[in-house]
């Protein structure tokens, strides 16, 4: 597949509109839409991930507002006025504690998005519709399925749409290319949430994560455990994205693919304001130090406005730019070392020791609690970290010689049998006053 001309590490946002958040896909305001991204520009990113609302793009499920699919074309056409790539969600799905769902999927006609021929057809015609829509755009950088769709397959969704994982393949392979067919040549991709990382038994697994698609996309959010256990501002918490990069090269078929860092942001339910500048830089520091890094995607652009009720708490202070449009301390801090990574291109060290993750047949984790934080390979993995010994981590089932030659690995580090496992925990999806997370 031809890949887009790269320009270096990149640095972007997750682009949550100033005025009136995704709602703004309801009914678009472009000059809203400008003065957004004049800000933007103003901090020296280079580009943006867009996430239009599923329902407003795809009410039915054999047609697509043709409207809607102009407003996304004219946003990233907007971006290109100020510099800035555009990368497109076609699937929203799930932002911010709330799902986005067309109501073709639920209740009466409640369908399961990832097995049912129809529903599956339906999301075909989306992607193949948008993707053609947007490949005549020079910034178009490509499509993302979704925004963390794998949280609709399994635990602790409410009202899940059960998979199995041969299943999850055959709807990523569709769908991605649907994708390419539309808009050939694009770097088309999924994401998902870090239960395909961390929770054992979830239908998305770590091979999907790293193999489907043309980038690996992490989404790295230390109230998964991480702060809760360690502190927001510990070594684990500012180390947390760059252990996820390394965790997925290890289940990549590929040793030179890219990995972008999609998603990361400074949850204040972990860590003060004033801690989150220098979380912000510690973890993209970390971050640059990975190889095959493709870029650094913040979460996210703009604060959520306070007049929108019942956001967990922590929405409400994400953005590097307030709903004022000022730029927040973290927005300034984003901009000084993005503009310094950019100038003074970061030392990749040559990772030499590898924790050893335990796989069966498949290459699935024989136990993904081990992984995530509080887990045995977590832990390992930290500690020659925090000695300045920069390791990476590789599959049991890929550690003969030419395989470690390959990645320059020469010191293998095992975890007992047996050696504790976590148990995975998100506080992302804290509802007030629901009881529900």
């Amino acid at each position: 597949m031809n890949q887009i001309q790269r320009r270096g590490l990149r640095f972007g946002v997750n682009y949550t509109p100033s005025e009136t958040w995704m709602f703004s896909w309801m009914r678009l305001d472009l000059d809203e839409v400008r003065r957004d991204f004049a800000g933007l520009a103003e901090l020296g990113l280079d580009h943006v991930r867009l996430l239009p609302l599923w329902p407003v793009l795809q009410p039915n499920r054999t047609w697509v507002r043709p409207e809607a699919v102009e407003d996304v074309r004219r946003v990233v056409e907007a971006a290109a006025e100020f510099g800035l790539d555009a990368s497109v969600d076609a699937f929203q799905g799930h932002l911010s504690s709330f799902d986005f769902v067309p109501a073709w999927l639920e209740s009466w006609h409640r369908r399961n998005m990832f097995t049912d021929a129809d529903a599956i057809a339906g999301q075909v015609l989306l992607v193949r519709e948008l993707a053609e829509a947007l490949d005549g755009e020079t910034n178009f950088l490509g499509l993302t399925l979704g925004n963390e769709l794998n949280q609709f397959s399994g635990d602790p969704h409410p009202s899940p749409m059960r998979a199995r994982t041969d299943q999850i393949d055959r709807w990523l392979d569709t769908l991605l290319d649907a994708a390419e067919k539309g808009a050939p040549g694009k770097e088309h991709l999924h994401s998902a949430y870090d239960a395909v990382w961390y929770l054992d038994d979830h239908p998305f697994t770590p091979a999907h994560a790293a193999r489907a698609g043309a980038l690996t996309s992490i989404h790295s959010w230390v109230f998964n455990g991480t702060a809760q256990r360690y502190g927001g501002r510990s070594f684990e918490s500012d180390h947390h994205a760059e252990y996820l990069i390394e965790l997925s090269r290890a289940f990549a078929d590929d040793p030179g693919r890219p990995v972008w860092l999609q998603e990361v942001g400074a949850p204040l339910n972990c860590m003060s304001a004033e801690d989150a500048p220098g979380f912000l830089e510690a973890t993209v520091r970390a971050a640059a130090t990975t190889a095959n890094l493709w870029g650094v995607t913040w979460w996210c652009s703009h604060d959520v406005p306070r007049r929108f009720g019942d956001f967990p708490e922590l929405e409400y202070s994400l953005g590097l730019i307030d709903s004022e449009r000022r730029a927040k301390p973290t927005g300034r801090r984003f901009a000084e070392v993005a503009r310094e990574l950019r100038t003074e291109q970061p030392t990749v060290p040559v990772r030499t020791a590898a924790v050893v993750v335990d796989v069966d047949d498949a290459d699935v984790p024989v136990a993904r609690g081990a992984l995530g934080p509080g887990g045995a390979v977590f832990d390992e993995w930290m500690r020659l970290a925090r000695e300045g010994v920069h390791p990476t981590l590789v599959l049991s089932s890929a550690t003969g010689p030419a395989a470690l030659a390959a990645r320059g690995i020469s010191e293998l580090v095992r975890v007992p049998d047996g050696a504790p496992r976590a148990v995975y925990q998100a506080v992302n999806t804290v509802v007030p006053g629901s009881g529900a997370q």
